[in-house]
């Protein structure tokens, strides 16, 4: 997975501190790590072991993606 801005590379934790969207997309394919307590998954990582299919998995890139295009990052 290739995520903009490097975030991909980043623990969930600080993802979704940092930016609360990327977490709600996470929830509506019900990855649940905005409640998960040690959150230290980088994110490209949490999208793979989920055993989402490849088609889900490349909407959840380009959900993030597209919102941190839209963000100006």
């Amino acid at each position: 997975m290739e995520f903009k801005s490097g975030v991909g590379d980043i623990a969930i934790k600080d993802v979704i501190q940092s930016d609360p969207e990327i977490g709600e997309i996470l929830n509506r394919y019900d990855i649940a790590c905005v409640t998960c307590k040690v959150g230290i998954c980088l994110l490209k990582d949490v999208v793979s072991i989920h055993g989402l299919s490849k088609e889900d998995e490349a909407k959840i890139e380009q959900e993030i993606n597209n919102h941190l295009i839209g963000k100006g990052e």
